[in-house]
């Protein structure tokens, strides 16, 4: 390998800067070239992705372990996972029950704090911006968060603010993380794609020194390289209809936060919205552009629509009727938003197991029933091995147990130390959760 590649971790061209992914033959990610029988150190990687409203709680259980595991209706979208996931039962958020429906239940999802209602924010450090901190200066970008719904302001009838029901992730106990709702520019962030050339195809400006790349690498990692590159051909693909949207809406009009689909730049289709945005982390995890991301599918008080799902009612008023068939539909859509990113990063070698083994997806919602708003046990399922440091395959139930033993916050301070990062207390946890 010539010294012009020995320290690349990059493919650039003309106001586009692209990562790679892991590969065997070239020091990627500032380590050495692997040596044949010897250990890989791969990075960790932790997201959240939220569904608002709870699911549907008659068809949300899971039996047996690892292949065996009997999955319900609602999981089935998992099948092929069974043995790299976990459902997790029990656990709940003291501070985000009594305090009302909706927005109080919900801006805590990733804290544990106790939110403060009236006109000033105040809530507490979201779990993905702590790993942020401690751990975001060794990528490009310390975290991602990305959101397929528009924010909504004003004031839920308990007097939260509704910025409690639209973000998930809080870089302190006032702000919330601004939000990437467009995969365009979620897409141009990715890539570090910028000024007049923006619009121009990034594997076309980087082709050069892909070629130059190519020539100096295993057949194996050849080949790992012409995947990544023809799976961002793809996704750029998709990106492009959005960005033509986007930049037509932007100019007129009333602002794109008030406009309806398809005019305000998203997908017309929000199965292909979610889908880009998991693609987005995907690409983001395996070249290791980032560690840490948020995905909110879908907001507390949703306004979606599900015609492809023969749901006529919008998302929060289907959750009304969580018990119905319906919904049931709307719940196991959304798992399987969690299968399609699971599956991707399945799918990327990396060491010697893939990159979702060295990682966690959690997939979470604010409640357990629409209907009854319960938020005093949560749907909660994790993906991912976490580089060996969380069993799984599992069913874990901790209803029966006190509630200091099922704290959701203690699930996050196990999740903070199988990264690397001791802290004493997180929300209101002090320890971590058993059994994990």
């Amino acid at each position: 390998m010539n010294a012009q590649h020995s320290r690349r971790t990059f493919l650039r061209g003309v106001g586009v800067t692209m990562a790679l992914p892991w590969l065997e033959s070239v020091p990627v990610w500032g380590n050495a070239p692997v040596v044949a029988g010897s250990p890989v150190a791969c990075p960790k990687r932790f997201a959240a992705l939220f569904m608002g409203c709870g699911i549907n709680g008659k068809h949300w259980w899971a039996k047996g372990a690892g292949a065996d595991m009997e999955l319900s209706k609602s999981l089935e979208p998992l099948a092929v996972l069974k043995t790299k996931m976990n459902l997790i039962n029990g656990l709940f958020n003291k501070n985000a029950t009594g305090v009302g429906i909706h927005p109080g239940q919900t801006g805590n999802v990733l804290s544990g704090a106790a939110l403060q209602k009236g006109a000033e924010l105040k809530g507490g450090i979201s779990v993905d911006q702590v790993l942020a901190n401690k751990l975001g200066q060794d990528t490009v970008q310390p975290s991602m968060v990305l959101g397929c719904e528009q924010p909504i302001t004003g004031y839920h009838e308990t007097n939260f603010s509704m910025a409690y029901s639209s973000h998930i992730s809080w870089q302190n106990a006032t702000s919330p993380v601004p939000m990437e709702v467009y995969p365009s520019l979620a897409f141009d962030n990715l890539f570090d794609n910028r000024g007049s050339k923006r619009n121009q195809s990034i594997l076309d400006r980087v082709k050069e020194d892909a070629d130059g790349l190519k020539r100096d690498i295993s057949a194996e990692d050849k080949a790992k390289l012409e995947e990544y590159l023809a799976s961002v051909r793809e996704i750029e693909k998709r990106v492009a209809a959005t960005r033509a949207t986007k930049e037509a809406a932007d100019p007129k009009g009333p602002m794109a936060l008030t406009m309806k689909r398809p005019d305000n730049g998203l997908p017309e289709d929000i199965r292909e919205h979610m889908k880009l945005m998991c693609d987005i982390i995907a690409i983001g995890f395996q070249t290791d552009k980032t560690r840490i991301a948020t995905l909110l599918l879908c907001r507390d008080i949703s306004g979606m629509f599900y015609p492809f799902l023969n749901v006529k009612a919008t998302h929060h008023a289907a959750s009304h009727e969580d018990l119905g068939d319906g919904y049931e539909r709307v719940s196991r859509y959304y798992v399987s938003q969690l299968a399609y990113l699971a599956t991707r990063l399945d799918a990327m070698k990396e060491g010697d197991g893939t990159v979702l083994d060295n990682s966690c997806l959690l997939f979470l919602s604010n409640m357990w029933s629409g209907s009854r708003h319960d938020s005093t046990k949560l749907p909660l399922l994790t993906v991912g091995g976490l580089g060996g440091t969380m069993k799984t395959g599992r069913v874990l139930d901790y209803l029966a147990k006190p509630d200091a033993e099922r704290k959701l916050c203690g699930l996050y301070l196990s999740i903070l130390d199988n990264m690397g990062v001791k802290i004493d207390k997180f929300g209101d946890a002090d320890s971590q959760l058993a059994g994990l």
